[in-house]
Protein backbone atom coordinates (compact mmCIF):
# COMPACT_ATOMS: atom_id res chain seq x y z
CA UNK A 1 0.00 0.00 0.00
CA UNK A 2 2.86 2.30 0.89
CA UNK A 3 4.20 1.84 -2.49
CA UNK A 4 1.26 2.43 -4.40
CA UNK A 5 0.68 5.76 -2.23
CA UNK A 6 4.34 6.98 -3.26
CA UNK A 7 4.08 5.86 -6.71
CA UNK A 8 0.22 8.00 -6.59
CA UNK A 9 2.04 11.23 -5.39
CA UNK A 10 4.67 10.99 -7.73
CA UNK A 11 2.96 11.12 -10.29
CA UNK A 12 0.87 14.20 -9.07
CA UNK A 13 4.30 15.71 -8.71
CA UNK A 14 5.50 15.25 -12.22
CA UNK A 15 2.00 16.58 -13.36
CA UNK A 16 2.83 19.78 -10.86
CA UNK A 17 6.10 19.95 -12.92
CA UNK A 18 4.99 19.41 -16.61
CA UNK A 19 1.89 21.80 -16.03
CA UNK A 20 4.26 24.36 -14.75
CA UNK A 21 2.52 24.64 -11.35
CA UNK A 22 5.66 24.03 -9.25
CA UNK A 23 7.41 26.68 -10.75
CA UNK A 24 4.96 28.93 -10.04
CA UNK A 25 4.59 28.13 -6.68
CA UNK A 26 8.17 28.49 -6.62
CA UNK A 27 8.76 31.84 -7.61
CA UNK A 28 5.84 33.06 -5.62
CA UNK A 29 5.13 35.68 -3.13
CA UNK A 30 3.73 33.11 -0.95
CA UNK A 31 6.88 31.17 -0.98
CA UNK A 32 9.44 33.59 -0.52
CA UNK A 33 7.61 33.96 2.98
CA UNK A 34 8.81 30.41 3.82
CA UNK A 35 11.74 28.73 4.64
CA UNK A 36 12.60 25.23 3.57
CA UNK A 37 14.40 23.24 6.16
CA UNK A 38 16.04 19.94 4.43
CA UNK A 39 17.13 17.20 6.87
CA UNK A 40 19.36 14.68 6.02
CA UNK A 41 21.37 11.68 7.69
CA UNK A 42 23.78 9.45 5.69
CA UNK A 43 25.50 9.74 2.42
CA UNK A 44 27.10 6.20 1.86
CA UNK A 45 30.37 5.33 1.90
CA UNK A 46 29.60 2.03 0.13
CA UNK A 47 26.48 -0.01 0.90
CA UNK A 48 24.45 1.76 3.31
CA UNK A 49 21.76 2.97 1.22
CA UNK A 50 21.21 -0.31 0.21
CA UNK A 51 20.85 -1.86 3.78
CA UNK A 52 18.57 1.01 5.32
CA UNK A 53 17.23 3.83 2.25
CA UNK A 54 15.65 5.86 5.15
CA UNK A 55 18.82 6.38 6.80
CA UNK A 56 21.39 6.58 4.20
CA UNK A 57 21.20 7.66 0.41
CA UNK A 58 23.35 7.23 -2.51
CA UNK A 59 25.79 9.90 -3.57
CA UNK A 60 24.46 9.87 -6.71
CA UNK A 61 20.97 10.71 -4.96
CA UNK A 62 22.27 13.36 -3.10
CA UNK A 63 24.29 15.17 -6.32
CA UNK A 64 21.00 15.34 -7.71
CA UNK A 65 19.52 16.83 -4.69
CA UNK A 66 22.32 19.40 -4.99
CA UNK A 67 21.52 20.45 -8.93
CA UNK A 68 17.80 20.53 -8.63
CA UNK A 69 18.97 23.16 -5.84
CA UNK A 70 20.91 24.66 -8.19
CA UNK A 71 18.95 24.31 -10.88
CA UNK A 72 15.84 26.13 -9.54
CA UNK A 73 18.46 28.59 -8.34
CA UNK A 74 16.98 28.46 -4.63
CA UNK A 75 18.99 30.35 -1.92
CA UNK A 76 20.58 28.05 0.72
CA UNK A 77 21.24 29.55 3.94
CA UNK A 78 22.59 29.02 7.23
CA UNK A 79 19.97 27.94 9.79
CA UNK A 80 20.06 30.80 12.32
CA UNK A 81 20.78 33.73 9.24
CA UNK A 82 17.90 32.17 7.52
CA UNK A 83 15.55 32.29 10.79
CA UNK A 84 16.67 35.65 11.98
CA UNK A 85 15.73 37.19 8.00
CA UNK A 86 12.35 35.32 8.81
CA UNK A 87 11.85 37.48 11.75
CA UNK A 88 13.21 40.46 10.37
CA UNK A 89 10.80 40.14 6.63
CA UNK A 90 14.02 39.73 4.87
CA UNK A 91 14.12 36.43 3.67
CA UNK A 92 15.89 35.94 -0.13
CA UNK A 93 13.41 34.06 -2.84
CA UNK A 94 13.42 30.53 -2.79
CA UNK A 95 15.36 30.09 0.49
CA UNK A 96 16.53 26.86 2.00
CA UNK A 97 18.41 25.07 4.73
CA UNK A 98 20.11 22.68 4.81
CA UNK A 99 20.80 20.14 7.95
CA UNK A 100 22.84 17.05 8.83
CA UNK A 101 21.80 14.85 12.14
CA UNK A 102 24.19 12.73 13.92
CA UNK A 103 27.46 13.98 12.98
CA UNK A 104 28.42 10.71 10.79
CA UNK A 105 32.08 10.68 9.36
CA UNK A 106 30.37 10.43 5.90
CA UNK A 107 29.69 13.85 6.03
CA UNK A 108 33.11 14.69 6.09
CA UNK A 109 34.20 12.29 3.50
CA UNK A 110 31.10 12.47 1.15
CA UNK A 111 28.95 15.77 1.51
CA UNK A 112 31.11 18.49 2.89
CA UNK A 113 33.16 18.20 -0.27
CA UNK A 114 30.22 18.58 -2.57
CA UNK A 115 28.47 21.36 -0.73
CA UNK A 116 31.80 22.96 -0.37
CA UNK A 117 32.42 22.93 -4.64
CA UNK A 118 29.14 25.02 -4.94
CA UNK A 119 29.57 27.44 -1.63
CA UNK A 120 26.11 26.21 0.40
CA UNK A 121 26.53 26.25 4.38
CA UNK A 122 25.38 23.41 6.13
CA UNK A 123 24.40 22.61 10.01
CA UNK A 124 25.45 19.42 11.51
CA UNK A 125 23.45 18.14 14.43
CA UNK A 126 25.80 16.78 16.00
CA UNK A 127 25.60 13.99 19.09
CA UNK A 128 28.86 13.52 20.84
CA UNK A 129 28.63 10.56 22.68
CA UNK A 130 30.21 8.71 19.80
CA UNK A 131 32.45 11.38 18.28
CA UNK A 132 34.73 10.95 21.71
CA UNK A 133 34.57 6.83 21.75
CA UNK A 134 34.82 6.68 18.16
CA UNK A 135 33.79 3.12 17.12
CA UNK A 136 30.58 1.87 15.19
CA UNK A 137 27.14 3.24 17.06
CA UNK A 138 26.46 -0.42 18.48
CA UNK A 139 22.68 -0.58 17.30
CA UNK A 140 22.88 0.42 13.75
CA UNK A 141 25.86 -1.21 13.54
CA UNK A 142 24.67 -4.74 14.56
CA UNK A 143 22.07 -4.24 12.52
CA UNK A 144 24.06 -3.66 9.32
CA UNK A 145 26.32 -6.70 10.62
CA UNK A 146 22.91 -8.67 10.39
CA UNK A 147 22.31 -7.29 6.68
CA UNK A 148 25.45 -7.77 5.43
CA UNK A 149 25.32 -11.54 6.68
CA UNK A 150 21.66 -12.43 5.49
CA UNK A 151 23.06 -15.36 3.80
CA UNK A 152 24.81 -16.60 6.10
CA UNK A 153 23.39 -19.70 8.30
CA UNK A 154 20.69 -19.13 11.26
CA UNK A 155 22.48 -17.28 14.35
CA UNK A 156 22.76 -18.74 17.09
CA UNK A 157 21.67 -16.13 19.30
CA UNK A 158 23.14 -17.54 23.24
CA UNK A 159 26.23 -15.94 23.19
CA UNK A 160 24.80 -12.28 22.30
CA UNK A 161 21.44 -12.53 24.57
CA UNK A 162 22.30 -15.66 27.24
CA UNK A 163 18.99 -17.69 25.55
CA UNK A 164 18.99 -20.75 23.74
CA UNK A 165 17.99 -20.73 20.12
CA UNK A 166 18.73 -20.46 16.70
CA UNK A 167 17.49 -17.51 14.31
CA UNK A 168 16.95 -17.08 10.32
CA UNK A 169 18.41 -13.79 9.32
CA UNK A 170 17.55 -14.47 5.71
CA UNK A 171 14.57 -12.02 5.95
CA UNK A 172 14.07 -8.54 7.79
CA UNK A 173 11.50 -9.84 10.10
CA UNK A 174 14.09 -12.05 11.62
CA UNK A 175 17.16 -9.86 11.05
CA UNK A 176 15.18 -6.95 13.56
CA UNK A 177 13.90 -9.87 16.38
CA UNK A 178 17.51 -10.88 16.64
CA UNK A 179 18.77 -7.38 16.78
CA UNK A 180 16.12 -6.71 19.11
CA UNK A 181 17.26 -9.56 21.53
CA UNK A 182 21.17 -8.16 21.06
CA UNK A 183 20.57 -4.73 22.39
CA UNK A 184 17.87 -5.64 24.88
CA UNK A 185 20.30 -8.00 26.58
CA UNK A 186 23.03 -4.93 26.11
CA UNK A 187 20.89 -2.82 27.75
CA UNK A 188 19.83 -5.16 30.23
CA UNK A 189 23.56 -6.20 31.70
CA UNK A 190 24.01 -2.62 31.32
CA UNK A 191 27.14 -3.03 29.07
CA UNK A 192 29.66 -0.06 28.84
CA UNK A 193 30.50 1.43 25.36
CA UNK A 194 33.83 -0.72 25.10
CA UNK A 195 31.69 -4.09 25.95
CA UNK A 196 29.08 -3.06 23.79
CA UNK A 197 31.72 -2.90 20.87
CA UNK A 198 32.72 -5.96 21.33
CA UNK A 199 29.56 -7.37 21.03
CA UNK A 200 28.84 -5.81 17.59
CA UNK A 201 32.60 -7.83 16.87
CA UNK A 202 32.34 -10.92 17.86
CA UNK A 203 28.78 -10.79 15.84
CA UNK A 204 30.94 -9.69 13.21
CA UNK A 205 32.99 -12.56 13.20
CA UNK A 206 30.34 -14.62 14.05
CA UNK A 207 28.86 -13.98 10.57
CA UNK A 208 32.09 -14.00 8.74
CA UNK A 209 32.10 -10.47 8.07
CA UNK A 210 35.33 -8.03 8.79
CA UNK A 211 34.37 -5.83 11.55
CA UNK A 212 38.12 -4.74 11.30
CA UNK A 213 37.82 -3.33 8.02
CA UNK A 214 34.56 -2.56 8.18
CA UNK A 215 36.31 -0.10 11.41
CA UNK A 216 38.74 1.01 8.84
CA UNK A 217 36.24 2.94 6.62
CA UNK A 218 34.49 4.31 9.34
CA UNK A 219 31.36 3.11 7.93
CA UNK A 220 28.72 3.90 10.75
CA UNK A 221 31.26 5.98 12.72
CA UNK A 222 30.60 10.14 13.98
CA UNK A 223 33.56 12.73 13.06
CA UNK A 224 35.90 12.59 15.52
CA UNK A 225 36.44 15.43 18.40
CA UNK A 226 39.62 17.17 15.35
CA UNK A 227 37.11 16.02 12.43
CA UNK A 228 34.43 18.05 14.14
CA UNK A 229 37.03 21.43 14.71
CA UNK A 230 38.86 20.96 11.26
CA UNK A 231 35.05 21.21 9.83
CA UNK A 232 34.56 23.92 12.03
CA UNK A 233 37.11 26.30 11.11
CA UNK A 234 36.06 25.88 7.08
CA UNK A 235 33.02 27.30 8.35
CA UNK A 236 30.62 24.17 8.86
CA UNK A 237 28.11 24.98 11.81
CA UNK A 238 27.68 22.57 14.22
CA UNK A 239 24.47 22.37 16.54
CA UNK A 240 23.16 20.48 19.42
CA UNK A 241 21.68 16.66 19.10
CA UNK A 242 21.89 15.59 22.74
CA UNK A 243 25.18 13.77 24.23
CA UNK A 244 23.58 10.43 24.05
CA UNK A 245 20.99 10.60 21.32
CA UNK A 246 18.67 10.04 24.03
CA UNK A 247 15.14 11.08 23.68
CA UNK A 248 14.28 13.69 26.36
CA UNK A 249 11.40 12.36 28.03
CA UNK A 250 11.59 14.42 32.24
CA UNK A 251 13.35 17.92 32.70
CA UNK A 252 16.01 16.09 34.22
CA UNK A 253 17.30 14.46 31.13
CA UNK A 254 16.69 17.83 28.93
CA UNK A 255 19.40 19.62 31.24
CA UNK A 256 21.72 16.98 31.22
CA UNK A 257 21.58 15.68 27.67
CA UNK A 258 21.77 19.74 26.26
CA UNK A 259 24.13 20.63 28.92
CA UNK A 260 26.34 17.93 28.14
CA UNK A 261 26.11 17.87 24.51
CA UNK A 262 26.85 21.95 24.45
CA UNK A 263 29.90 22.04 26.40
CA UNK A 264 31.53 19.72 24.06
CA UNK A 265 30.19 21.27 20.91
CA UNK A 266 31.11 24.60 21.93
CA UNK A 267 35.11 23.57 23.09
CA UNK A 268 35.59 21.63 20.07
CA UNK A 269 34.33 24.71 17.86
CA UNK A 270 34.47 28.00 19.69
CA UNK A 271 31.14 28.26 18.19
CA UNK A 272 27.56 29.34 20.77
CA UNK A 273 25.51 25.75 20.33
CA UNK A 274 22.22 27.01 20.38
CA UNK A 275 20.17 25.18 17.54
CA UNK A 276 18.30 21.90 18.64
CA UNK A 277 17.53 19.24 16.55
CA UNK A 278 15.37 16.44 18.49
CA UNK A 279 16.66 12.79 18.18
CA UNK A 280 14.69 10.81 16.11
CA UNK A 281 12.55 13.80 15.94
CA UNK A 282 10.42 12.57 19.60
CA UNK A 283 9.52 15.75 20.98
CA UNK A 284 7.02 16.39 24.04
CA UNK A 285 5.23 19.68 23.99
CA UNK A 286 5.15 19.75 28.26
CA UNK A 287 8.78 19.97 28.24
CA UNK A 288 9.46 22.78 25.82
CA UNK A 289 9.49 25.65 28.38
CA UNK A 290 12.35 23.24 30.11
CA UNK A 291 14.33 23.35 26.54
CA UNK A 292 14.31 26.60 26.07
CA UNK A 293 14.97 27.85 29.73
CA UNK A 294 18.48 25.83 28.75
CA UNK A 295 18.45 29.08 25.85
CA UNK A 296 17.57 27.14 23.18
CA UNK A 297 17.24 29.19 20.22
CA UNK A 298 15.40 26.90 17.91
CA UNK A 299 14.79 23.62 17.55
CA UNK A 300 14.11 20.90 14.94
CA UNK A 301 11.28 17.96 14.37
CA UNK A 302 10.52 15.46 11.74
CA UNK A 303 7.27 17.19 11.09
CA UNK A 304 7.30 17.75 7.38
CA UNK A 305 6.51 21.70 6.51
CA UNK A 306 7.47 24.79 5.67
CA UNK A 307 8.41 27.58 8.21
CA UNK A 308 6.86 30.48 8.44
CA UNK A 309 7.31 33.58 10.72
CA UNK A 310 4.56 32.47 13.33
CA UNK A 311 6.49 29.14 13.63
CA UNK A 312 6.74 27.99 17.17
CA UNK A 313 10.94 28.69 17.29
CA UNK A 314 10.88 24.96 19.37
CA UNK A 315 8.74 23.08 16.84
CA UNK A 316 10.33 23.93 13.41
CA UNK A 317 9.19 21.54 10.42
CA UNK A 318 11.31 20.30 8.31
CA UNK A 319 11.73 17.87 5.47
CA UNK A 320 13.09 14.73 5.94
CA UNK A 321 15.01 13.59 2.31
CA UNK A 322 15.76 10.18 2.10
CA UNK A 323 16.65 7.68 -0.57
CA UNK A 324 13.17 6.53 -0.65
CA UNK A 325 12.01 9.98 -2.29
CA UNK A 326 11.68 10.73 -5.79
CA UNK A 327 13.23 13.20 -7.44
CA UNK A 328 9.51 14.69 -8.55
CA UNK A 329 8.71 14.82 -4.88
CA UNK A 330 12.09 16.47 -3.83
CA UNK A 331 11.33 19.58 -6.33
CA UNK A 332 7.71 19.35 -4.86
CA UNK A 333 9.11 20.24 -1.86
CA UNK A 334 11.77 22.41 -2.86
CA UNK A 335 9.10 24.63 -4.69
CA UNK A 336 6.85 24.56 -1.47
CA UNK A 337 4.23 23.01 -3.68
CA UNK A 338 4.28 19.86 -1.55
CA UNK A 339 2.96 21.23 1.63
CA UNK A 340 -0.61 21.33 0.36
CA UNK A 341 -0.05 17.57 -0.86
CA UNK A 342 1.57 16.20 2.47
CA UNK A 343 -0.06 13.09 4.15
CA UNK A 344 0.37 12.40 8.11
CA UNK A 345 3.61 12.81 9.58
CA UNK A 346 5.17 9.91 8.99
CA UNK A 347 8.44 9.78 10.80
CA UNK A 348 9.04 9.51 14.68
CA UNK A 349 6.33 10.32 17.23
CA UNK A 350 4.74 12.91 19.49
CA UNK A 351 3.80 13.35 22.63
CA UNK A 352 1.51 16.07 23.56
Amino acid sequence: MRQILRAAKSAVFDAAHRTGVLRAVRDSRWRQERLLILGYHGVSLEDEHEWDPELYMAPSTFESRLRAIERGKYTVLPLASALAALDEGKLPPRSVALTFDDGLFDFRARVFPALQERGFPATVYLTTYYSEYNRPVFGPVCSYILWKARHAAPLNLRRFTGEDGSLSIATAEGRREALEGIVAAAERDHLTAREKDEVARTLAEELGVDYAELCAKRILHLMSGDEVSDLARRGVDFQLHTHRHRILDDAESVRREIRDNRMRIERLTNQPALHLCYPSGLYDRALLPCIEGEHVASATTCDPGLVTSRSARLLLPRFVDTQLVSDAKFEGWLSGAAVFFRGRRSYGHVRS
